[in-house]
């Protein structure tokens, strides 16, 4: 409510029931890129929602294999390759373009990054999702291939409260990406 109170909030609209899309969400996605860790990275996992869409589209740019899930992994996820996604990216990162472009697969590869959205954020990484876990499960799944993987969100700078409410199957994030600062947490601190 508060990013639509602020006009912060971009489409779609209503928040309510969505990881919210934001004003500055390119920008953030701009400053991820700058990370070390995403210039090593090969495949990405990025979760399907409107306000990780530009980190998706940056992914296929920087000639990454972009895994991406599909909406409350009722697909399981969409493999999109670079090449087959060239000069298509905008489309390509769309849920719509991850069915026409991309591979469908059952099961998660190992992936280097994830990028995952949240409604909110804390400074000890506790992240909260738009309820149904969907988003811990990716996370989970991919720490669970790749021990030591890395997981980012991506979220407006009031988007980060001081305490988000836990339950003991959440995931946590070790990086926060706003449009104005990197916040490391977890095993980085």
């Amino acid at each position: 409510r508060k990013l639509e109170k602020y006009n912060i909030a971009r489409f779609p609209l209503p928040c309510k029931g969505r990881i919210p899309n934001f004003v500055g969400s390119g920008i953030a996605a701009k400053k991820v890129t700058s990370l070390k860790l995403w210039k090593k990275a090969k495949v990405v996992l990025a979760n399907p929602d409107y306000a990780q869409k530009k980190i998706r589209e940056l992914a296929l740019i920087d000639n990454k294999t972009l895994i991406m899930a599909s909406p409350r992994l009722k697909y399981g996820y969409f493999l999109l390759n670079p090449k087959k996604c060239k000069n298509k990216e905008n489309f390509a990162t769309t849920i719509k373009g991850a069915f026409i472009l991309g591979e469908n697969i059952t099961k998660l590869p190992k992936v280097d990054l994830v990028i995952s959205g949240s409604v909110a954020v804390d400074l000890k990484g506790n992240r909260l999702g738009k309820g149904g876990g969907y988003g811990d499960r990716e996370i989970k799944k991919a720490r669970q291939l790749n021990k030591g993987i890395t997981v980012i969100t991506t979220v407006h700078d009031m988007q980060v409260v001081k305490k988000v409410p836990t339950e003991k199957h959440d995931e946590k994030v070790d990086i926060i990406v706003t449009p104005t600062k990197i916040i490391y947490v977890q095993k980085f601190n």
